[in-house]
């Protein structure tokens, strides 16, 4: 918790009140729900997919630009601290983030996660199908906003994977996979990518069909998704966004799609009543400029907290 530090303005009360002074430390008797963070501070998965490592460090950088935001949530904000990958055993790290993510989700609190490379995403779709385990086949939505697929094919798991192997799990259990990837780049995807996309039914938009003209279009084709589904999982890869937006990821988008798009369409998936899991991935401090990848990551983590609609 040291890490929540900045600005008191106590002449302004209650109202005047910052991140780093509504948060509260994560304890197991929590029941009146909320939200709490949770970081997977992780690189292997980056590393493994021969992309520029340092997103471990991302959930501290996005703590520190959170702290100083004002509270607008009226939920209570928990810290549930970090889950740490050791070395390459990234294997470990997902498995001991999916139980921590269970356990959230037992006390009716909504995870926001803090990535980490995008092989968080693996580990918190696994801890939402341990949560659903009861059910014969849930009807759970994923959607990534992405420059990239994540639907590689690769003999270990990386940061390119997780999406895959959300496939095959869902496989085994004899669940449908249910997969919408929104801000997908031609040039940062194979053929093979697209071709393993259209063989598992994945509903996709390009970046190029992502501009602000075409919004309405984009907000219909996610509401048609979200209306087809009972649970969401919503996870949000940072090199969606332009490069000169957010430079601190593995990553750089060459176009990207502009905030101006991202935001309503987050709201859209907060306003629901769907959502039961939030992670935000692949932010890098050592590749930022001036905090600028750190205070967009930040700006969308509260923007969550503060828009999502408690599922009934």
């Amino acid at each position: 918790m040291t890490v929540w530090q900045g600005r008191v303005d106590s002449a302004d009360g209650a109202l005047g009140q910052r991140w780093h002074q509504g948060i509260r430390a994560h304890d197991e008797s929590i029941v009146a729900g909320g939200v709490a963070l949770i970081g997977f501070a992780c690189d292997a998965g980056v590393a493994r997919n021969h992309g520029r490592v340092g997103a471990s460090e991302g959930p501290v950088a996005m703590r520190r630009a959170l702290s100083n935001l004002p509270i607008h949530s009226h939920q209570a904000i928990y810290d549930a601290g970090d889950v740490v990958c050791v070395g390459d055993d990234l294997e470990a790290a997902q498995q001991a983030y999916a139980q921590r993510i269970h356990e959230l989700l037992s006390q009716k609190l909504l995870p926001i996660g803090l990535g980490g490379g995008h092989e968080i995403a693996f580990g918190s779709f696994s801890g939402l199908a341990t949560h659903l385990s009861h059910m014969s086949n849930p009807k759970i939505g994923v959607i990534n906003f992405d420059a990239h697929f994540d639907l590689r094919a690769d003999v270990r798991a990386s940061s390119g994977t997780p999406f895959r192997q959300i496939a095959e799990n869902c496989a085994r259990r004899g669940w449908d996979f249910r997969y919408c990837c929104l801000g997908v780049s031609e040039f940062a995807n194979t053929q093979a990518l697209f071709e393993r996309a259209r063989d598992l039914n994945v509903l996709w938009r390009s970046d190029e069909q992502m501009t602000l003209r075409q919004l309405d279009e984009t907000k219909r084709v996610l509401t048609d998704f979200i209306g087809s589904v009972d649970v969401l999982y919503f996870t949000l890869c940072l090199d969606v966004l332009p490069a000169s937006v957010v430079p601190g990821v593995s990553a750089p988008a060459a176009r990207g799609v502009s905030l101006e798009v991202i935001e309503p369409l987050v709201d859209v998936i907060c306003a629901s009543g769907k959502l039961a899991l939030f992670d935000i991935a692949e932010l890098n401090p050592s590749l930022d400029i001036d905090q600028r990848s750190a205070r967009v990551a930040a700006r969308l983590v509260a923007r969550v907290a503060k828009s999502v609609v408690e599922p009934k």
